[in-house]
């Protein structure tokens, strides 16, 4: 198990290093960035002048060293838009977008995970169907429409939840189905071919057959070994959603990472972005590698492949 982690640990440590660099590309993506910082106005004296206070003058791969030393500490940087450092407004807004994704991954796996072992075990059913449907609707259906949909008729028509803001809990109701919501198809999909897989394998019909009671069997015997490649899906997921939540913050004007990435990207605020990036890569990576631990902890034969 150990020697299995240093590799995927040397794999994610690579991702990372990679990420981080085309975080750091992110200043140069619309040009100049000293021309980007002097203003259209400025004159070539002042572009310069700009270019040598912020070292924009040195070699490129100079440039990205220091910035990687600086963020490995925890320094991103200072906003020019809005005068502080990045840093302090990052991890600010950080624990909103964690909260938004957590309740969206837990409302779709509470959802999606029992709707797939039932209609696994009623193959070719109404509940099989009506599954199926569910997830069908959720992959066609867009977030954002789904959200708008929501809010007009639980917010505004029939008022049962608040439509903005991060007060109460009630708040992150519509965020979370609305993003959770959008995850639902692959996980139940994946869970519903799982469990279908093991059913029909031999070990079950042999459980069956000494006498285990069948709830035993199927939670135990079957739902253990099907869930594995769920667990990976889930952590990709997660990142997924901390990554895509700005469309969801935005409609529902909640103060997390997502919408503080569609701010900074209105004010050209370009440290802010690179920020943003390299922070949600590295959760996402991080979330990658604890899946891909879970998983040879669930299965053996994963560690030696």
């Amino acid at each position: 198990m150990l020697v299995y982690a240093l590799k995927r640990l040397g794999v994610a440590g690579l991702v990372a290093l990679t990420v981080s660099f085309l975080s750091f590309s992110l200043i140069y993506v619309s040009g100049d960035p000293a021309f980007a910082l002097a203003g259209e106005t400025a004159t070539e004296a002042d572009i310069e002048n700009i270019r040598r206070v912020y070292g924009f003058d040195r070699p490129i791969v100079v440039q990205y060293l220091d910035w990687l030393g600086s963020a490995l500490t925890g320094d991103f940087g200072h906003s020019n838009y809005l005068n502080t450092d990045v840093a302090s407004v990052i991890f600010d807004r950080l624990p909103v977008t964690m909260t938004l994704g957590a309740c969206a991954l837990a409302f779709a796996l509470a959802l999606a995970i029992p709707l797939g072992v039932l209609a696994a075990m009623r193959p070719n059913t109404l509940l099989d169907r009506f599954a199926l449907t569910v997830a069908v609707i959720g992959q066609a259906l867009p977030s954002f429409w789904f959200a708008l949909i929501m809010i007009f008729w639980l917010g505004i028509t029939w008022r049962l939840l608040p439509i903005t803001g991060t007060a109460s809990w009630l708040n992150f109701i519509m965020p979370s189905v609305a993003l959770g919501y959008y995850i639902t198809p692959a996980v139940m999909r994946l869970t519903r071919a799982g469990m279908m897989e093991v059913l029909s394998s031999d070990y079950i019909r042999t459980a069956r057959a000494k006498g285990l009671k069948p709830v035993r069997v199927l939670f135990k015997h079957a739902l253990r070994n099907a869930i594995i490649p769920v667990v990976a899906l889930s952590a990709v997921q997660f990142g997924f959603m901390l990554g895509g939540s700005i469309v969801i913050e935005t409609i529902f004007a909640i103060n997390g990472l997502g919408f503080l990435a569609w701010e900074s990207i209105q004010r050209g605020d370009l440290p802010m972005m690179q920020a943003i990036v390299l922070v949600l890569a590295c959760f996402y990576i991080v979330l990658t590698f604890v899946a891909d631990l879970l998983n040879a902890f669930l299965d053996p034969r994963i560690r030696v492949s």
